[in-house]
């Protein structure tokens, strides 16, 4: 089921053309990666979808019918540019923001006090937000973000200024989020993240789609023909590999009995071809053909269309 579908949108900005005839979907319930290098037109669809600006053409559909006004209640959205009250206390302002959103005041209460102890900030709730880091300021953002239980959540660069063990966390708060049947646009330059959380992607560059998908299908169409496996062998295969006609050696390395090979295949050979050949040469302990990441595609992507 599609929550959002944006339909030929373009929009220009005197003479700077931010989107061409962009149309994507977002299926409900899944995690889905707003891609792109900065000035592509990532920030301006954002802007349209939450209603900040509106298309010069095209249509934003939300759960089916033309996006309205009030769809902004169904809406978290954390921008990249945070906007907490400095000289403000934390629990304070989190209550305000809160409230803001049509929360009654004790639900709010309840709902902040939980978010509080499980992101480990509850000693937090009566300093300032100038006394906190950069990292603690992002979770209390996050938490005044998804405090209204939104059907739908923008998160724009969600992982800045957090260390690898609250990155992690966050990750798992939103796959959390995701069970529970929330749908989330994550738009971030962090490709490992995107291959550890997203279903599907979008790729925009200078203001046109160039990518779209499910994200385990494109990383398949991408794919070039690598293999890396591991052989157990009491004598070293190496010398099978130097000068095979049927692949191309890229590097192998070794620790006692156990070598490691990455190879190239040509087109039209298959991995069951290369494994028949390598099975009479030892035990053979793993066998994985190598899929480019999400960053080797972002950056080839981005470079064919310069």
């Amino acid at each position: 089921m599609k929550i959002v579908e944006v339909q030929n949108v373009t929009k220009k900005y005197a003479n700077h053309l931010a989107l061409d005839n962009i149309s994507l979907t977002v299926e409900k319930g899944s995690v889905f990666g707003l891609l792109g290098p900065n000035g592509a037109g990532k920030t301006t669809l954002i802007r349209i979808l939450n209603q900040i600006t509106a298309p010069d053409s095209g249509t934003v559909l939300f759960q089916g019918r033309p996006i309205q006004k009030n769809d902004v209640e169904k809406i978290g959205y954390l921008p990249e540019e945070r906007g907490l009250y400095k000289k403000m206390k934390v629990g304070e302002q989190a209550l305000y923001l809160a409230q803001l959103k049509g929360i009654p005041k004790q639900v709010a209460m309840e709902r902040l006090v939980t978010w509080f102890r499980k992101f480990e900030i509850e000693t937090w709730w009566n300093k300032k937000v100038e006394e906190l880091s950069k990292g603690m300021q992002q979770k209390v953002q996050f938490i005044t973000t998804i405090i209204h239980e939104p059907e739908f959540l923008i998160l724009d660069e969600p992982f800045s200024g957090f260390d690898p063990i609250n990155t992690n966390l966050l990750k798992e708060e939103i796959l959390r989020l995701k069970e529970k049947g929330t749908t989330i646009i994550l738009s971030t330059h962090d490709m490992a993240s995107v291959e550890e959380i997203c279903d599907d992607i979008v790729l925009i560059n200078k203001a046109r789609k160039v990518l779209e998908g499910h994200l385990f299908d494109i990383k398949n169409n991408f794919k070039s023909g690598k293999f890396e496996f591991v052989l157990e062998s009491e004598n070293d295969p190496t010398s099978h590999f130097q000068n095979a006609d049927s692949f191309s050696l890229i590097q192998s390395s070794h620790k006692n009995n156990q070598f490691t090979f990455s190879v190239q295949l040509p087109q039209h050979t298959s991995g069951n071809q290369l494994l028949q050949k390598i099975v009479p040469l030892g035990n053979v302990v793993s066998f994985k053909e190598i899929l480019p990441t999400m960053n080797e595609i972002f950056i080839k992507q981005v470079n064919e269309t310069k």
